[in-house]
């Protein structure tokens, strides 16, 4: 049986092809590298299959994918196989969203479901 998670990105990689709204793609260390790089506005968003506040965060998210100003990337981390990608960002728990600015910080949400503060922690980054 497909994840939920495996699923739910397989589905976003055929949304996130939208131009210039909100876009979520499963992580990979040279998406984030490229966007910081590029001084783009990018999120990490360590998400856990088996955490309900995740999959709140998440559907959050998709329900901004649509959204033109949010012109940015989202990129989906495995809390439970970035290990590495944890320990360098300081981040102890899943349901943690980090906003950058290329390589500058913006924001960090951990554990907060709420659509108005999940948009604003993003827009921090535009």
């Amino acid at each position: 049986m497909k994840t939920l998670h495996g699923f739910f990105i397989s589905g976003l990689l055929l949304m996130g092809s939208w131009a210039h709204a909100l876009d979520m793609v499963p992580y990979s260390a040279k998406a984030l590298a490229d966007a910081q790089k590029a001084d783009r506005p990018v999120a990490v968003h360590f998400h856990a299959d088996w955490c309900p506040t995740c999959r709140a965060q998440t559907k959050v998210l998709t329900g901004m994918l649509p959204d033109k100003t949010l012109d940015m990337t989202v990129l989906v981390a495995d809390y439970d196989t970035e290990k590495a990608l944890k320990q360098r960002m300081g981040v102890r728990m899943q349901s943690t969203l980090i906003v950058f600015r290329g390589m500058q910080e913006k924001a960090r949400l951990v554990g907060d479901t709420t659509e108005p503060a999940i948009r604003r922690a993003l827009k921090a980054a535009l």
